[in-house]
Parts: structure tokens; sequence; C-alpha cells
């Protein structure tokens, strides 16, 4: 099934990445359907590392602020939501649940560097997911990098261990603050045909 030109206008096309917002909000039954969008999507081994942060109120923003970097403050601390990606380290506990056909925990539980790669690279895909369900879901997206890690993981993670990967803004963009589109590759300039 192919979707129709609106669709990938929504998802692709003219999505864009906001940097300033309206102050329409983002109700918590609507984060509750972007996470449930995302959830369907596939992860190595149905793994699902990520965990997730919706940061929404005056606390939680105050509490994200000092590892924002200085180019992300303002229009993180304007934006509805943050969602902070992170993931858990040891997901893998969750493997037989999440994939009871076959011991996939064992594949994970003694290698901490494949089980960190697949954490890292399995949520940074639901964070994709992420992005690509509020768009599904009429809510605009900003995705950021620029961060320390190490302060977003001891103000929100200490006990449970888990390990920020990146912040996505979440709301209803101004198209004040959208920049024009950036040059993108051709297809000829990054991929070969094998």
């Amino acid at each position: 099934m192919s979707l129709d030109n609106a669709a990938l206008d929504a998802l692709f096309n003219a999505a864009r990445t906001q940097n300033k917002w309206t102050d329409q909000p983002v109700s918590d039954a609507e984060l509750k359907a972007i996470f449930d969008l995302q959830k369907m999507a596939p992860t190595s081994a149905n793994a699902s590392p990520a965990r997730f942060v919706f940061v929404r109120t005056p606390e939680g923003k105050e509490k994200l602020k000092p590892a924002l970097s200085a180019g992300n403050l303002d229009k993180t601390m304007r934006a509805p939501v943050t969602v902070i990606v992170a993931y858990d380290p040891k997901f893998y506990d969750q493997l037989p649940k999440l994939f009871p056909h076959v011991d996939a925990r064992a594949w994970f539980a003694h290698n901490e560097a494949l089980a960190n790669e697949t954490a890292f690279r399995n949520s940074t895909l639901q964070g994709a997911y992420v992005i690509m369900a509020a768009r599904a879901l009429g809510i605009d997206s900003g995705a950021m990098s620029g961060f320390d890690k190490a302060k977003v993981d001891e103000a929100f993670f200490a006990e449970s261990g888990f390990k920020s990967n990146f912040l996505i803004n979440l709301g209803h963009g101004d198209a004040s603050g959208v920049m024009a589109r950036l040059p993108r590759f051709e297809f000829d300039d990054v991929s070969v045909l094998a």
C-alpha cells in the first residue's frame, strides 16, 4: 500500500525541523498516541531499548535546562514538550517477554559492547519513529543533539541507569522559525546499486 501525496508531504516533503512554537499545547493523550504508533515499528529482535521522558512541566523544563547548549536553550524552553530519547543498557532483560521464542537475552547479557551498540542503534531508530509518528498525527518536531548527556543522565536517570541519546522538541511549529530548505544529496551522489 502506497501513501497518498498528502501523507508523504506530512511525513517527508513538507515536514520541517521546528525552532519556534505556538502556544498550542500537546496533550498527554497525544503523547500516548505518538508512543503507541512508534512502538509498532521494528527494532532488532523486538528489543525496544528506548526509554522516553516527555518533559512538559515547568519543573521538568527547569531540570533539563542546565544540560542544554546555548543554541538549543530558548527553543527547548518554549517547546510544549521535549522528549528525552534514552536507552536501557540492560534492555536484554526484557527479551524473554518481547522475543519469547528464542533465548535472545543470551546474545547480549555477556557481551556489553554488542548490547550497547544494539541499544544505541535501536533507540535512535525508535526516536526517529517518534518524529514520524508525531508528524503523522499533526505534531511538529525538532530533534537535537546539543546537550550535556552526563547532566541529563544525572538529572533524569540516576536511579534507572538509562543513558540519554538525543532530544526531540514537540509542539505546533511557528513557521517564522523555519529555516530555508537546505540542499539535499541526489541518489547518485551517495548511493550505489550493487
